[in-house]
């Protein structure tokens, strides 16, 4: 498999219409249907795949329409779960510069058990809307752990984090399974975590619950190789950033204490990885990827409406050929535009706008054989 297979790629999320997020309040209201409300999700999928080709891309998603939040869309359907609790002080959305947000927090109240598919019905009708690649984007398999440690599943749910360990890797790998069987080529995996681990206060958090980040580290890898395993003709591609909560952020640092690892040992064809800002370090890390895995380089932010220079873009990709071959090398943006469903602080015009920018830079900066 190709290193990298499209050299403009995005993450996901895309913004949702003002009517469907009041339809959304109604329907938790009471005061629509189920069916009311399915209908206009479907008609904001058609009209983000719509978007989507118009600009260019090769990579599909429904934008996430249909979630709430990305994370308790898919874990909600796990069990007793409220994978991203945040303290109700923290505001949904900001203006002005991103600042640091509170860490959401993981409660698990059962079992992690998969009784249906998740994601199946919205691939098929994600791929029945266009020719293009449908890429279907979930959370890493370590994301609860890290909101709260073995604690968070012994408090209730278990008493063996073993079996904890067991029945994530058991529902992840039948979702991705599943998917793979119905003709899915791409699935994205979001395992923040992974880029989290250089920063002081992540690892002070570690201490705190008597664990230490290197050992969780080296876990939260064996764990996604587990999931990986043996899944034939699927595409990986895994992002890692540092929060993306109405423009927050959650973590600081670059990937030098953890990219050695990740590159070599992460069963992953491709990283998707964070990088519009000084948070996430340099592209020296780059250089521990091998030549087999391909980097697509998060250089366009979702947190700000400011539009990106396209020659700056260009020299950042120049650095980061330093480190690893060009062809080994993609552009997006540095997350989603609505990581939960009230978005990021831009407009709809600075989305349409960015998503653009990407697919430009990547036609400009890789003419040949480029896959848009």
């Amino acid at each position: 498999m190709l290193p990298i297979a499209y050299r403009a790629d995005h993450i996901g999320s895309l913004l949702r219409p003002s009517d469907l997020l009041e339809l959304r309040r109604l329907h938790a209201a009471g005061r629509t249907d189920d069916q009311t409300l399915h209908a206009a999700e479907d008609k904001a999928i058609r009209d983000a795949v719509s978007l989507q080709e118009r600009i260019g891309l090769p990579v599909i998603t429904d934008g996430e329409m249909r979630r709430r939040s990305y994370h308790s869309y898919f874990f909600g359907k796990l069990g007793d779960i409220v994978p991203d609790y945040v303290p109700p002080e923290e505001p949904s959305s900001i203006s002005g510069a991103p600042k640091r947000g509170v860490q959401p927090v993981a409660r698990i109240g059962s079992r992690i058990k998969r009784t249906q598919p998740i994601h199946l019905d919205d691939f098929r009708f994600l791929s029945s809307l266009t020719p293009r690649v449908a890429k279907v984007t979930i959370p890493g398999p370590c994301a609860l752990h890290f909101r709260g440690g073995d604690a968070a599943a012994l408090a209730s749910a278990y008493t063996d984090i073993g079996a904890y360990w067991d029945d994530i890797v058991a529902a992840f790998r039948a979702e991705l399974i599943e998917l793979a069987s119905a003709g899915c080529q791409y699935v994205q995996i979001d395992e923040t975590a992974f880029a989290k681990f250089s920063d002081p206060d992540v690892q002070a958090m570690f201490k705190a619950r008597g664990e230490d980040w290197r050992q969780v580290l080296d876990l939260y890898v064996d764990v996604t190789n587990r999931v990986l395993k043996d899944i034939p003709k699927l595409r990986i591609g895994v992002h890692l950033c540092r929060g993306n909560r109405g423009g927050q952020f959650h973590a600081e640092g670059g990937y030098d204490i953890v990219a050695e690892k990740l590159f070599n040992d992460l069963a992953a064809h491709h990283f998707l990885l964070e990088y519009d800002s000084p948070r996430a370090g340099d592209f020296s890390p780059l250089r521990f990827a091998p030549k087999s895995k391909g980097v697509v380089l998060g250089l366009v932010s979702t947190k700000s409406p400011q539009l990106e220079s396209k020659d700056d873009l260009k020299r950042r990709i120049d650095e980061a050929a330093k480190f690893i071959a060009i062809e080994n090398l993609a552009i997006s943006p540095q997350c989603g535009f609505a990581s939960v469903d009230t978005g990021n602080p831009v407009s709809m015009a600075d989305q349409e706008a960015k998503l653009r920018l990407v697919v430009d830079v990547a036609r400009e900066v890789w003419a040949a054989g480029l896959s848009v």
